[in-house]
């Protein structure tokens, strides 16, 4: 069963030409840990809060994940190959939603919101999710927007907006 942890792991590998799929099956010989965050930008970003629909609007086509120290990779993936990521499955977004920081320009101010993300549906350059918000208040409409999206733990931990605090919990295999 493909995971998200050897789907990251084949999409970091996919980025050095290595065929997907021989990408997936090698994913777990000679693994090591490292954890992730990905990264989403948008030209702005649309909220109604009736529904509690949060909309991305010109999203990037690429979706940025980075790891902390010792290791860090870098890289990008297809956003469309990303939203799979809340498919059916013990280890996947469906049954333990992501939480993140959306960062967006409110007029002059820089604002941030703490959310969990859930049911994405990517159509075109737009990218919706349906969000719980624990922290911040949600504007409607925003410019420049970029989220950060921790694969694991809940948000208000001690350390920061994102969980950073449960690092430990949220690992993804990477193969050297």
């Amino acid at each position: 069963m493909t995971t998200r942890r050897s789907f990251i792991a084949a999409a970091t590998l996919a980025a050095s030409a290595l065929p997907f799929k021989h990408a997936i099956a090698q994913a777990t010989e000679g693994a090591k840990q490292a954890d992730f965050l990905f990264v989403q930008t948008a030209k702005g970003m649309t909220f109604d809060p009736a529904t509690s629909k949060l909309t991305l609007t010109g999203v990037s086509p690429l979706t940025l994940f980075f790891s902390d120290r010792p290791e860090r990779i870098a890289g990008n993936m297809r956003t469309a190959a990303f939203v799979p990521f809340w498919s059916k499955g013990k280890d996947s977004f469906l049954a333990d939603p992501p939480n993140a920081d959306i960062s967006l320009l409110e007029g002059e101010s820089l604002k941030q919101v703490v959310a969990v993300l859930q049911d994405p549906v990517l159509e075109g350059d737009n990218l919706s999710y349906t969000v719980k918000v624990f922290q911040g208040d949600m504007p409607t409409k925003a410019a420049d927007v970029s989220v950060f999206i921790d694969i694991i733990g809940m948000p208000l931990t001690p350390v920061s907006y994102a969980g950073v605090a449960r690092r430990s919990y949220r690992r993804a295999v990477m193969w050297r």
